[in-house]
């Protein structure tokens, strides 16, 4: 299993593919980004769990890169570790006021940089920042933005699951099962990406549910492109014959075979009309009761 994704933002190639040859040997994904404005395209796609940033880019420098992804709430928690030559206080203080992580300057030990990088992921995983499978905002993050709705109108809330993911997990097993959570994120992704704005939050929950809060004009849309998106290429993670004959044959707890449908997307959709609610409990009490009459076909 992996030890997470990393993105690393480097214009000269030595130092990127020296850190991505050592980071996957270390077993971490690794992707390599040699300009800043690829950087932005490459975090929203592929949630990492940590970025590795230089200071020094061809286009905009690793600052603006920092402030833009604290800027959108989808990419506000991801932990960043700046790189660079730079060994000035007044550009490390800078660094950090913009919300960076970490600092490490050039020439630097891997190993520390690997270290870093390890206790960074394990750091944000701890205080319930993110979660390791999906790269997505969880626990806290998710808490604080359902009590900002408590504050505002006009606000849309998506909560989404996975209907057939327990019996694909037995079938193809627990790594299987992760892929196909990191699949539904970027599903996620990709519709906001499409369709929604940077003040727009994307969160897992835990287990297959995920959890999207928008404006109360985007959610009819939103849910219609995650449905497209999702059954699109969810075929994908099956076998040949599996994809084929439609549905995954697997046996009860008296031996018998039983067939079931592949995967499908439940969206579950609330909006601020739907209240009044006096506590964020109420709110996802009711978001999970839209989500399973989504999946009932009311």
């Amino acid at each position: 299993m992996s030890e997470g994704r990393i993105l690393v933002v480097e214009d000269d190639a030595d130092v990127s593919n020296m850190l991505q040859l050592y980071f996957k040997s270390q077993g971490y994904e690794v992707f390599v980004a040699p300009r800043g404005h690829i950087a932005l395209d490459l975090t929203r796609q592929k949630l990492p769990n940590v970025i590795v940033l230089d200071i020094m880019l061809p286009d905009i420098d690793g600052y603006e890169v920092c402030r833009r992804l604290r800027a959108n709430l989808r990419t506000s928690h991801i932990p960043i570790i700046f790189l660079t030559q730079m060994d000035d206080r007044s550009d490390k203080i800078r660094g950090l006021e913009l919300g960076a992580d970490d600092y490490i300057t050039k020439p630097f030990d891997v190993q520390e940089l690997r270290l870093r990088v390890r206790n960074t992921i394990k750091s944000a995983e701890i205080a319930s920042l993110t979660s390791p499978s999906t790269g997505l905002a969880s626990g806290r993050l998710i808490e604080q933005q359902l009590r900002g709705l408590m504050d505002q109108g006009g606000w849309g809330l998506l909560y989404i699951g996975i209907r057939g993911l327990d019996a694909f997990s037995e079938t193809y097993g627990f790594v299987a099962g992760q892929d196909v959570l990191r699949f539904a994120g970027m599903v996620l992704n990709g519709a906001i990406d499409e369709l929604g704005t940077s003040d727009d939050f994307i969160g897992h929950v835990g287990g297959d549910d995920f959890i999207i809060t928008t404006s109360a004009s985007r959610v009819d849309a939103l849910r219609e492109e995650i449905v497209r998106r999702f059954n699109k290429d969810v075929g994908t993670h099956y076998d040949f014959v599996t994809r084929m004959q439609g549905y995954l044959v697997v046996e009860d707890d008296m031996g018998n075979e039983v067939r079931v449908p592949l995967m499908t997307i439940l969206v579950g959709t609330l909006t601020a009309e739907g209240g009044p609610f006096t506590d964020i409990r109420e709110i996802t009490e009711a978001a999970a009761e839209a989500r399973r009459r989504s999946g009932s076909g009311g």
